[in-house]
C-alpha cells in the first residue's frame, strides 16, 4: 500500500498481529521490501511482532527524490570524486530518517523496535541519536558509522541495465558478500532479483541513496550519548563492511550488545533467518522498553 511520509509517498506492507509489537525493518543502499526473505519476515511475525517493510526512497514502488543540481549517473560521480569534488546529495541520511517516523505517524505507531541493515543500518544509528524518542530499541546491522573506505564507492555504483544482466548483476554481487556459511541458492536470488527489477529498479534512484550515504557526517561521536537498547550485529564474513566497523559502533553505543556471525556475510539469506529472528526476539524481550 502507498502511505504519505515526510512529503513524499511510501509503498509499505504489514505482516503478523496488527496488535503486535511494531518492528520496522530498514533495507539497505539499493533494495526493496521483496529483498527480505520471506522466512525472515514470517519468523518475527510468528514471534508476535507487527512487522512493517517499506521500499526507501528512490527504489522500488516509493517515489523517486531527485534534485536539481545533483546527478544521480555513475559516470559523473566518479568523474566529480576523482577531481576531488564532493557530490552534491539531493537529500540527507536525516531525511530517511524522518521517512521512517512519518511512515510511523502514517500507520500510527507511536514508538516502535526498528532493525537497519547496511544503509539502512546507518539511517538506523541516525534514528537513536535525533528520534530516541521514537524507538522502543535498535537493532544496527552490517553496517558503519561512516563511510568506511572511499574505494568502496566503485564497489556499490549502479548502472542502467536490462533486466537479464540485472539478474546476473545481483548473483555476482552475492558471490562477492554473500553470507558463505548460509547461502542462498541461485534460484532464490535469481527470483528475487527479477521480482526486484520488475518492480522498479532506477540506477540513478540507487545513486541518490548513495549520495546520501556518502555525505553523511560521522556520527561515533553522537553514537555516544544514546540511551536507548541497542544491539549491533555483524558478519564475521561480511566483505563489504568489515566486522571492525560493527565492533566500533557497538564500543560508542553505551550498554549496547553486540552479535558476531560466523558464516554471516553482507546478506540475510533464508538459511540466515531463523538465526537472526532468535537474537532479535531475545534481545527485545529482554531489554526493550515497554
Amino acid at each position: 500500500m502507498q502511505i504519505s511520509a515526510n512529503g513524499i509517498n511510501l509503498e509499505v506492507e504489514t505482516h503478523g498481529p496488527e496488535d503486535g509489537i511494531p518492528l520496522i525493518l530498514i533495507r539497505g543502499l539499493g533494495t526493496q521490501l521483496v529483498h527480505w526473505p520471506q522466512e525472515f519476515i514470517d519468523g518475527l511475525a510468528n514471534a508476535g511482532f507487527r512487522v512493517v517493510t517499506f521500499d526507501n526512497r528512490d527504489v522500488g514502488l516509493s517515489q523517486r527524490c531527485p534534485a536539481p543540481g545533483v546527478t544521480g549517473m555513475a559516470e559523473d560521480i566518479i568523474a566529480q570524486v576523482q577531481n576531488e569534488q564532493t557530490p552534491k546529495a539531493a537529500y540527507a541520511l536525516a531525511d530517511m530518517a524522518c521517512d521512517v517516523t512519518g511512515l510511523m505517524d502514517a500507520l500510527n505507531i507511536p514508538r516502535a523496535h526498528v532493525f537497519g541493515i547496511s544503509m539502512g543500518g546507518a539511517i538506523t544509528q541516525v534514528l537513536t541519536i535525533d528520534h530516541a524518542d521514537r524507538l522502543l530499541s535498535a537493532t544496527i546491522v552490517m553496517t558503519a558509522a561512516a563511510l568506511a573506505d572511499p574505494s568502496i564507492l566503485t564497489r556499490v555504483l549502479s548502472y542502467p541495465m536490462d533486466k537479464a544482466t540485472y539478474i546476473e548483476a545481483s548473483l555476482a554481487g552475492d558471490a562477492d558478500w554473500g553470507s558463505p556459511g548460509y547461502p542462498a541458492s541461485k534460484a532464490f536470488l535469481r527470483d528475487q532479483a527479477a521480482r526486484a527489477w520488475d518492480r522498479g529498479y532506477d540506477a540513478t534512484g540507487i545513486n541518490r541513496q548513495l549520495l546520501a550515504t556518502m555525505t553523511a557526517p560521522p556520527r561515533r561521536d553522537a553514537l555516544t550519548t544514546v540511551d536507548l537498547p541497542c544491539l549491533v550485529i555483524h558478519g564475521i564474513d561480511d566483505t563489504l563492511i568489515p566486522v571492525a566497523a560493527g565492533r566500533d559502533i557497538a564500543q560508542q553505543i553505551p550498554n549496547c550488545e553486540m552479535q558476531l556471525i560466523e558464516g554471516m556475510g553482507h546478506v540475510i539469506t533464508p538459511a540466515l533467518a531463523p538465526v537472526i529472528v532468535d537474537l532479535v526476539t531475545d534481545f527485545t524481550t529482554r531489554r526493550g522498553k515497554a
